[in-house]
């Protein structure tokens, strides 16, 4: 088996270059849990003004930032609505459910995108034998789909119907800045309609640790209660926050160009026979694709790509997904697909 030289898996495979790791290492420290880590605080300050929130905290994971903010929203059986496709149903170890009692309701919904109709029409009625519709969230951009941005509109109209029906709306912005940049519009005005929000440090902006999650100063308030409850306090987090700094001023712009490279390898893939994918519908830094007419299980075609040092993630049976980054290099696209081309051929 050849050494992966271009790993498409997913953005999470970044590492930190020799200028975020010089920031990592002169970065002033402090007690993080007891709020005197000044480099944590400094990108807290920056998240919150970037999402135009009152206040902003540092976690581990994007995932402890989902069931950070679930966890104050909710209470034991209310119901999230939520894609069906999203995150915290499908990657999140049954988060909500396990830690606070919470329901997650899944929406059925085209390209990973749910309306401000079926939000209304989800909404169950107030009485006491069935649980109470309490949150939504909406998943920025949608990953297993393909990277589909959701419209600033479409995000207005579904919080506008939750906001009326006193549900709170919160947004795993995972991939948030990607669709910032794809899309030329502000993550403040992403942000402005959904009472929670987060940015993940550790895919497209390259930084090896951790998340941000912004809301009122109330509602932060209460996430610490919880970020210390499942262990998220942490001490000299400034050395892995100045990571999430350097990211922030250096490594948004340049996500254009892994949207380019997702671009040039989903028409690259379509020209292979046998391979199926929408190249014209591809807005970021995901693709995915299906390798059932080439006669190949998704699984197959991973193992024969790796034996040319290119890695793919797998989806489903035929259903694979490539993710562009920082780190695939300047022929990156070539090498992928001169190994799918390789891979069919046997």
């Amino acid at each position: 088996m050849s050494p992966i030289a271009v790993d498409l898996f997913s953005d999470t495979v970044t590492r930190p270059g020799p200028a975020m790791r010089r920031a990592m290492a002169e970065a002033e420290t402090g007690d993080e849990q007891n709020r005197e880590d000044p480099t944590v605080n400094r990108l807290q300050a920056m998240v919150a003004e970037l999402l135009g929130k009152e206040a902003a905290l540092f976690l581990p994971s994007g995932t402890m930032c989902n069931q950070v903010a679930f966890a104050v929203h909710c209470r034991a059986g209310d119901e999230i609505l939520l894609h069906e496709s999203a995150h915290p149903l499908l990657y999140e170890a049954g988060g909500p459910a396990a830690l606070i009692g919470a329901l997650l309701r899944p929406l059925p919904g085209a390209r990973g995108l749910f309306s401000a109709e079926q939000v209304r029409q989800a909404i169950r009625p107030r009485v006491h034998y069935m649980p109470r519709t309490r949150a939504l969230s909406i998943e920025q951009t949608a990953n297993v789909v393909g990277g589909v941005c959701w419209p600033l509109a479409q995000v207005q109209e579904v919080c506008a119907a939750g906001h009326a029906a006193e549900l709170v709306c919160h947004m795993d912005g995972a991939r948030l800045l990607n669709a910032v940049v794809a899309s030329g519009t502000a993550a403040a005005d992403f942000a402005a309609p959904v009472d929670s929000v987060w940015i993940d440090l550790t895919k497209g902006l390259g930084a090896p640790v951790g998340a941000v999650l912004a809301g009122t100063r109330g509602f932060v308030e209460e996430a610490w209660v919880f970020k210390q409850r499942l262990g998220g306090a942490m001490r000299q987090a400034g050395i892995i926050a100045a990571a999430g700094i350097y990211a922030l001023e250096h490594h948004v712009e340049r996500m254009a160009d892994d949207h380019e490279q997702a671009r040039r390898l989903a028409r690259g893939l379509a020209e292979l026979p046998g391979i199926a994918v929408d190249a014209d519908r591809v807005e970021t830094n995901i693709v995915i694709f299906d390798v059932r007419g080439t006669g190949l299980t998704g699984e197959d075609f991973g193992r024969r790509t790796e034996r040319s040092g290119v890695r793919f993630s797998v989806l489903g049976p035929t259903l694979v997904r490539a993710v562009t980054h920082l780190d695939v290099p300047p022929d990156g696209v070539e090498r992928a697909l001169s190994a799918a081309r390789a891979a069919l051929r046997g």
